[in-house]
């Protein structure tokens, strides 16, 4: 999804506890089908005659309550599907007028994320009058993305993706790439990286695809994924999709493009995943859930006002309640007790509890800790193998950047620590210690 535009980040002393809402004002409803989509499949709890379509009433109470309820002085809106941009843009015209008298109480931000597909000047054009932050999602060159991302016809949509992106950076529109890091997109870490530099795509965000075979309970509701996995209620299949991520794999394709990163890019290229890790270094709170030690303020709101615990838990289990009849900041207090608050931390196995890199990860996304731990404890997160390697790889550099940090000096001087140990002298100054003084 679209990040914040500040990657700015304060100890978390000093954060107020902030509500995050994914809103999905068009639900499930898309114009391609993507082959591993984790969402077309909501389409199964709603009857077939329902009208994916948030309703005047609904969108004017969400505006209202969010403003009301977030506790930090910038509330976030993230438009998401589906594919949002199917509503039209007298949607989102209608969005920024009800936003406007709120803006005296705080500073209010859209987000949308798109496929790209139907992006064209107009809309370019109200994005940058609006200050809309826009994520493009785009897997990489033109045989990694159509492995995946067709349309319903089956056919790729890779050049009219990049249509898109070519239209956002003609008007000058913020965006971002989320780039979803499939089993066979695994084995090419550096042709993504490289076609993202080529085309200079400068923010890009890597979301590995995990998700299971389908479990009785799903198959009872017409969905072909797996819920998400508890303790409370262990799930017995661990047998994961052709197209999930492999969990070594993984983690050396972040680490790939790493090593490039850290000679070459730092500064210039800003990959979210590398934002984060540091983030951890310094101490500082994550700035995404999934790596959060607490989560459950990052809710999803339905077309239909329902309100569920996330956006990878919508399923009626996690109904929370609706925007028309209940408080949003209550709803959100909620999800935190069913589950997603200290439960998520103080769950962990004991081989996260007792990991040198817990603090990068806090045992991950809650709806992949379906596999066990080598010692035989459950609740152990899918990617953790993938995990371990990545961070405990660049620790050497996190621990250079971080120094730079604290002497005031720019991070993109890890690049020269690089080739060789960097002396920082007290007047700010670095200079390269030569291999043979060392």
């Amino acid at each position: 999804m679209p990040q914040n535009r500040s990657n700015k980040t304060v100890p978390e002393s000093k954060v107020a506890q902030g509500i995050h809402v994914v809103s999905k004002p068009i639900g499930p409803v898309c114009n391609i089908k993507c082959e591993y989509c984790f969402y077309l499949e909501k389409h199964a709890l709603y009857p077939k005659n329902e009208h994916y379509r948030i309703s005047d009433e609904v969108l004017a109470a969400f505006i209202k309550q969010y403003v009301e309820s977030q506790p930090t002085p910038v509330v976030e809106f993230l438009w998401q599907g589906g594919e949002p941009t199917l509503l039209g843009m007298d949607f989102y015209k209608k969005v920024v007028e009800l936003q406007a008298p709120y803006k005296q109480q705080k500073e209010i931000r859209n987000s949308l994320q798109t496929n790209g597909i139907r992006l064209d000047d107009d809309w370019c054009k109200f994005f940058k009058a609006n200050n809309f932050f826009i994520g493009i999602s785009l897997d990489g060159p033109k045989d990694i993305h159509d492995r995946y991302r067709k349309d319903r016809r089956g056919e790729g949509t890779f050049e009219r993706v990049m249509q898109g992106v070519r239209l956002l950076k003609k008007h000058q529109v913020e965006f971002n790439v989320l780039a979803c890091v499939g089993r066979e997109t695994a084995s090419r870490p550096l042709d993504v990286y490289h076609f993202f530099k080529e085309e200079g795509i400068e923010y890009i965000q890597f979301s590995p695809i995990v998700e299971r075979e389908p479990n009785q309970e799903t198959s009872a509701q017409g969905l072909w994924l797996a819920s998400p996995a508890t303790l409370e209620r262990l799930e017995p299949n661990t047998e994961v999709t052709p197209w999930t991520v492999d969990p070594k794999q993984y983690g050396e394709f972040l680490i790939a493009i790493y090593e490039e990163w850290v000679r070459q890019d730092v500064g210039t290229t800003f990959v979210m995943n590398f934002e984060w890790a540091l983030t951890a270094w310094m101490g500082e709170p994550s700035p995404v859930c999934i790596f959060s030690r607490q989560c459950g303020r990052a809710v999803a709101m339905e077309h239909d006002g329902s309100l569920f615990s996330c956006d990878h838990y919508v399923y009626p289990d996690y109904r929370l309640g609706n925007i028309l009849s209940d408080e949003l900041g209550q709803m959100v207090e909620q999800s935190v007790l069913k589950g997603f608050g200290p439960h998520k931390e103080h769950t962990l196995p004991r081989w996260c509890r007792e990991c040198d890199v817990l603090n990068a990860c806090w045992g991950g996304c809650p709806k992949h800790r379906f596999i066990t731990s080598p010692d035989g404890e459950p609740g152990l997160h899918y990617l953790c193998a993938g995990y371990q390697a990545f961070f405990r790889h660049i620790r050497k550099y996190l621990r250079a950047m971080a120094t730079l940090l604290n002497n005031d000096l720019p991070v993109s001087y890890v690049m020269e620590a690089v080739k060789g140990p960097l002396v920082i002298k007290k007047t700010g100054d670095i200079s390269r210690q030569s291999r043979e003084s060392e």
